[in-house]
């Protein structure tokens, strides 16, 4: 991805094909290939690529090398000894010259150094995270949120997330290019967060990130450690935002939705004059727009797909302590999963959507469950009825209902639960079965009828008027219609 990008940039640049190709050594039917395509969202890989004996200790290599950034250049770890602290510390039994090759790799994958460009021109954007508190429905969290800002008209953008992950990244990112209608031509980083890792000097970009910054081509620029200087707009955004956006602290029940109503509160500051030009920062803010690239066809994907293993309950564990549920078929195999900012998405075995989950971030264990997953297990199990999560997601009136049926209509009312979910929706199985019961008793096809109009436009929602059937009533009845109050 990064020689696709390097093509790209030289395009920009103004470089034709054959110059690229003297540039880069590219063989020019590829370079054209890259320069066509417009979408590199990235794809659920059909095979998983070659495990090495070393990836279990790569981050203890980044601690080795993050280490020598502390120290005299002299002083610093080789190759050769950071093959012998493998070996002795980590209990490593692969080969020196795979340690040396990785070793090689990394250093030499170096991207240009950051610019001090303190002059800003229209279409230039620096980005950064800050934090603020968040009440989620009653529950008070802190929340990191994504700062995108323009120092040349002083205007900014923000979106809220639960971490700073690539996926947060490139979330914010593309709600904010659809919101203004284009892509800044630069967007400035501080010290790669969310983005990448820097091991020394050298920064290296997530998958996610490359293919997110191809697919839009705007260019990337990383600070120099602790050089806030170099994005000082951006960094005074994130106190003026959280001084005046998060005070009081914003309450909200769904963040995606939020953010949507977030993006709109950038015209309070926009209002204003801005601080040295003493023009409308609305105004400044339409060259901003002026000078953006277009939006390409297709929005991009931001999912990073990874398989994991699930547990003997049929659940998987991201970061070490967050558990989501698959289904119990699953136990002790591998799934695919998309990690997205605000969702977990497990797939079956097909690539097909199995269940959506929301993504949880902090440093407590959480444990997310989807309890429509289990029912197909359950209907073959009706005996763990009792103590199943189903049970626990029903109300009152149909656990009761259920709690005192014998296995045989147990299982027959599950098997009607299973069959109404997966036509209609887990929630609206529920919600028909309970209103069936308080109707007087559960018959298949009256649940089936509740869910479909549950699902559809809602129990409680009256009925379309329909068409006047008066001249139906007029020419089979006798019957005249009155207008006016006067027979016609």
């Amino acid at each position: 991805m990064s020689q696709i990008n390097h093509i790209r940039d030289l395009k920009k640049k103004g470089y034709k094909i054959s110059e690229i190709h003297e540039e880069t050594g590219v063989d020019p039917k590829t370079i054209k290939k890259y320069l066509d395509q417009s979408d590199f969202s990235p794809e659920i890989p059909i095979a998983a690529k070659k495990p090495s004996i070393l990836d279990p200790y790569k981050d203890k290599i980044s601690e080795y090398l993050e280490e020598d950034r502390q120290h005299w250049r002299k002083q610093q770890h080789t190759a050769k000894r950071v093959f012998d602290r493998l070996t002795k510390e980590e209990g490593y039994t692969g080969s020196y010259d795979t340690v040396q090759k990785y070793l090689r790799d990394i250093r030499s994958d170096e991207p240009g150094k950051a610019s001090l460009d303190l002059i800003w021109q229209p279409g230039c954007a620096q980005v950064d995270f800050g934090e603020a508190d968040f009440y989620e429905d009653n529950d008070c969290v802190r929340r990191k949120f994504l700062t995108v800002s323009f120092p040349f008209s002083n205007d900014s953008f923000n979106q809220v997330f639960g971490g700073e992950t690539a996926e947060c990244v490139c979330q914010g990112l593309i709600d904010i290019f659809h919101y203004i209608g284009g892509v800044p031509n630069v967007l400035v980083f501080d010290n790669a967060t969310g983005v990448g890792r820097r091991i020394g000097d050298t920064i290296h970009e997530t998958e996610l990130f490359s293919r997110f910054r191809a697919h839009y081509g705007c260019e990337v620029r990383f600070t120099s450690p602790y050089a806030g200087y170099e994005k000082g707009n951006v960094e005074n955004k994130v106190g003026y935002n959280r001084r005046n956006l998060f005070v009081p602290v914003p309450k909200y029940h769904d963040v995606v939705e939020f953010n949507k109503e977030l993006l709109d509160k950038h015209q309070i500051k926009a209002a204003e004059l801005h601080y040295k030009k003493q023009e409308l920062i609305s105004d400044l803010f339409e060259q901003d727009k002026a000078a953006l690239s277009p939006l390409p066809a297709k929005e991009f994907n931001a999912c990073t797909y990874k398989q994991f293993k699930a547990d003997g309950y049929g659940k998987i564990c991201i970061d070490g302590k967050h558990f989501y549920s698959t289904k119990p078929q699953n136990r002790n195999q591998k799934v695919w999963v998309g990690l997205k900012a605000h969702y977990v998405e497990i797939y079956n075995t097909d690539r097909s959507l199995l269940v959506r989950h929301k993504r949880m971030y902090g440093t407590d264990r959480t444990d997310i469950s989807d309890y429509s997953t289990m029912l197909e297990v359950l209907t073959r199990n009706p005996g763990a009825w009792k103590n199943s999560g189903v049970r626990q997601d029903t109300d009152a009136t149909l656990r009761d209902y259920m709690d005192k049926l014998d296995r045989g209509e147990l299982k027959t009312q599950l098997n009607l639960m299973n069959e109404i979910s997966k036509q209609y929706g887990y929630r609206s199985a529920l919600s028909a079965m309970s209103q069936a019961v308080r109707n007087g008793c559960i018959h298949h096809s009256d649940a089936v009828v509740l869910a479909g109009r549950i699902s559809g436009y809602g129990i409680d929602t009256p009925s379309d008027a329909g068409p006047s059937l008066s001249v139906y009533d007029e020419a089979f009845l006798g019957k005249a219609t009155v207008k006016g109050g006067v027979q016609a």
